[in-house]
């Protein structure tokens, strides 16, 4: 059997790194492991790096980067390729999040909720508390749920359904509070 070439290690690493890293931010795991461990470390540096898929990917790609190449100016460069492969991979796909100005919302756009369980069995609805971190007063519709969530600078702390959270979150508009 023939040695694997660079770019197909390159190309696993950058996918194994993905997986790990949306593992370890974005699911619950296996018996909710995962959210117990990141609930167990709260806001703290380590609770706050694995909320935080960029900064995940930097450390979970650091040792597949030595899985690719050897020579030290190879490690570095590989090792923010294969992190950076994969935040682009985890932002492929994904519904966009619009933030509009309150001034820019009709009534229309407070009429046309929706909320639905997207074809889920579970319909109960777990709520994350999210804090919003510019000034100007916002009102955002939920990618999932269709809920409206207004923020500003005197209210810049709401509770927001969990399904929602996770595309607020990769704005960098918003921190998860504990």
């Amino acid at each position: 059997m023939s040695e694997i070439s660079v770019w197909m290690r390159f190309v696993l690493a950058v996918f194994a790194t993905w997986r790990i890293t949306h593992l370890i931010a974005r699911e619950d795991g296996p018996a909710d492991i995962i959210a117990r461990l990141r609930s167990g470390l709260g806001y703290g540096f380590w609770g706050r790096l694995m909320d935080c898929f960029y900064c995940l990917s930097i450390w979970i790609a650091a040792p597949l980067t030595l899985l690719v190449c050897s020579k030290p100016l190879d490690l570095l460069l590989t090792w923010l390729a294969v992190s950076g492969a994969a935040c682009l991979l985890e932002r492929i796909g994904q519904e966009p999040v619009v933030i509009q100005r309150i001034s820019q919302i009709t009534k229309e756009d407070l009429n046309n909720t929706k909320d639905t369980n997207n074809g889920m069995l579970r319909t109960e609805t777990s709520m994350v508390t999210l804090q919003y971190l510019e000034n100007s007063p916002i009102l955002v519709r939920g990618p999932v749920t269709g809920r409206l969530y207004e923020f500003s600078n005197a209210q810049p702390v709401q509770s927001v359904d969990l399904r929602d959270a996770e595309t607020l979150l990769r704005t960098r508009f918003f921190r998860r509070t504990y």
